[in-house]
């Protein structure tokens, strides 16, 4: 059994790592941390787990928590975990982030997109970014694994397999993403509120997001050159879920049925992303509550474009349930252990 922890235990992301780790046959949930909420019984905070965690959330004490752990989950908020990441790596503990501390590799891009001083470069070396479908051979080895980012995970995976494949021209990239207000956090804030919210869509932070260089970062790794891509974030009345909607350029004449095989291909030994037949587009529905991302291909013959549509649930895929699905991939488990949910519907 392996004994894990959670820091940052107020949040969504927590609550979501408590509702899977609780059926996980090889995990055992043994502290959950929170700065803000030490001494509170976890289902104070969330009443509906008052049956699943009975763990008073306790402050961070990084010598006697290494102790008794195997792994520890971040669940901060950027720039708090890499002031603490470095002391459970020197007592060889694995720390699987869900923040954006270490997923960029230069300091210098790390301090223009979230303005904040970068974790020292080794530490920024040393972080395997853990998009689980694409990088599970550097995971198993890893100590330091930086989660994904939400939006990057359903963008990453609908765009990696025609990238890869040099099909579409990387600067003609356009990703136009929504998200349910969860991914927002649990903090009150007003333009979440419900009558700010409530029948109304908002794009924001263009041109300025910080998983906008992230999702560069992953794409460059397969083309030769820098890229620069568009990427406008939406928030929409909903609760929970991803859409992102991806268009490029292609590079040659092809069909959607020849696309759709290559996507086929490229996951069939990828249990949780699903292809989906030509003619069905996903919806966030059909993937809430699970660690499955839904992928559609259309091409546009037309115009010669391109459009990939990927969904995921922000809280699993896009946090949570990746983080558990790594964690499998470290220890040598199977990926789907403890994440063989079906999607909640309707």
């Amino acid at each position: 059994m392996t004994n894990v922890a959670i820091i940052g235990g107020s949040g969504y992301g927590a609550a979501e790592l408590v509702r899977l780790l609780h059926i996980h046959p090889y995990a055992k949930l043994t502290a959950i941390i929170s700065h803000s909420k030490q001494g509170t019984d976890f289902s104070t905070v969330y009443p509906h787990m008052n049956q699943i965690a009975d763990q008073t959330m306790e402050q961070l004490d990084v010598k006697k928590l290494s102790e008794t752990i195997d792994l520890v989950f971040f669940a901060t908020p950027s720039n708090v975990s890499k002031t603490i990441i470095p002391d459970f790596l020197a007592s060889g503990i694995t720390c699987i982030d869900l923040s954006g501390d270490f997923r960029l590799h230069s300091p210098a891009v790390y301090q223009q997109w979230y303005q904040a001083e970068a974790a020292a470069e080794e530490y920024l070396h040393q972080a395997v970014y853990g998009l689980s479908e694409i990088n599970a051979a550097s995971v198993r080895s890893a100590k330091l694994i930086a989660n994904p980012g939400c939006y990057p995970t359903a963008a990453l995976l609908g765009l990696i397999p025609v990238t890869e494949k040099e099909l579409i021209e990387p600067n003609s990239i356009i990703i136009d993403g929504k998200t349910g207000v969860s991914g927002a956090g649990r903090s009150l804030s007003q333009h979440v509120h419900f009558a700010e919210m409530n029948e109304n869509v908002k794009a924001y932070k263009l041109g300025s997001h910080k998983h906008i260089p992230e999702i560069e970062q992953a794409l460059q790794e397969y083309i030769a050159a820098d890229i620069q891509l568009t990427f406008t974030p939406h928030i929409v009345p909903m609760t929970r879920g991803i859409m992102v909607t991806c268009y490029a350029k292609l590079t040659e004449n092809i069909t959607t049925a020849q696309i759709e095989t290559i996507y086929h291909t490229f996951y069939q030994q990828h249990p949780f992303v699903r292809v989906r037949a030509d003619g069905e587009v996903p919806t966030t529905k059909e993937v809430y509550g699970s660690n499955y991302c839904d992928i559609a291909i259309h091409v546009d013959e037309r115009t010669n474009r391109l459009t990939i549509i990927s969904v995921i649930d922000n809280l699993v895929k896009g946090a949570a349930g990746q983080a558990i699905q790594n964690m499998n991939i470290s220890n040598g488990w199977d990926q789907t252990t403890g994440l063989q949910h079906a999607p909640i519907y309707p």
